[in-house]
């Protein structure tokens, strides 16, 4: 199968030989992507398992009936990289966890910091915002051909992430003013690490406290800073390199 096949999610790789893809990601195969009689595909469930095929029909306006060629199961990266991203104002938001995605963090955590512009409310605001997060995720782990979607929880307060950070095997507070550097902490093979990206205000002397005393570790990326939107990827990217992740 070509690398660059798109991607559908489905709830189940079926067993069968053939099956029918239907529903809106039928539709968005058939009526969007106008895939035809020949045309390759991936199907997944988005928790690492997939299979290749190959379109035998279009069924209708909006389904496909596809024949399997191959499926297997990729197992889930270690050690997993758990993302706990400040709230950020507008699009920013939906750029940071879409940056994220398409570089394999494995779980991702809206985090109500002190210094949020953003405020997502209780309520049909709240619900919306964390939607949107979802949805960006979903389509960026699609168009990266990721066999797992990393699912988005709902936020949490600095006690609540401050509990994400005494379940880790290892947590670390991205601050550009840090002392050390992320290349100078020993990182674990298996387990989650929890990696704390501020809002754009930053993190409050307050909540570094907290967080370090649940055991986080405060770490910087390089001599640059980055913004909220991008900070995340980078250490992601870099957690690639220095760990087993990416070979």
């Amino acid at each position: 199968m070509s690398d660059t096949a798109p991607v559908f999610l489905v709830e189940a790789v079926p067993d069968a030989e053939t099956f029918v893809l239907d529903g809106p990601e039928g539709r968005h195969a058939a009526a969007v992507r106008r895939l035809t009689p020949g045309s390759a595909l991936m199907v997944t469930d988005g928790a690492g398992s997939a299979a290749s095929c190959v379109v035998e029909s279009v069924v209708g306006k909006d389904s496909l009936e596809l024949r399997i060629s191959q499926r297997w199961h990729e197992p889930a990266p270690q050690p997993r990289i758990v993302l706990a991203q400040g709230l950020v104002k507008g699009d920013r938001g939906e750029l940071a966890v879409e940056l994220a995605t398409e570089t394999g963090v494995d779980s991702v955590v809206p985090w109500r910091a002190e210094r949020c512009v953003a405020r997502w409310e209780e309520g049909p605001r709240g619900e919306k915002a964390l939607a949107r997060w979802r949805s960006t995720v979903r389509e960026a782990a699609k168009q990266s051909r990721r066999a797992w979607v990393p699912p988005v929880s709902a936020p949490v307060t600095t006690a609540g992430l401050a509990d994400l950070v005494r379940a880790a095997a290892l947590a670390v507070v991205l601050d550009a003013a840090a002392p050390s550097g992320l290349t100078d902490l020993a990182l674990p093979a298996q387990g989650d690490v929890v990696l704390v990206v501020g809002p754009e205000g930053g993190i409050s002397e307050r909540e570094l406290a907290v967080l370090s005393q649940a055991g986080a570790q405060v770490a910087r990326l390089g001599p640059t800073v980055l913004r909220a939107s991008t900070a995340a990827a980078a250490a992601i990217a870099a957690l690639g390199v220095l760990t087993t992740r990416w070979r």
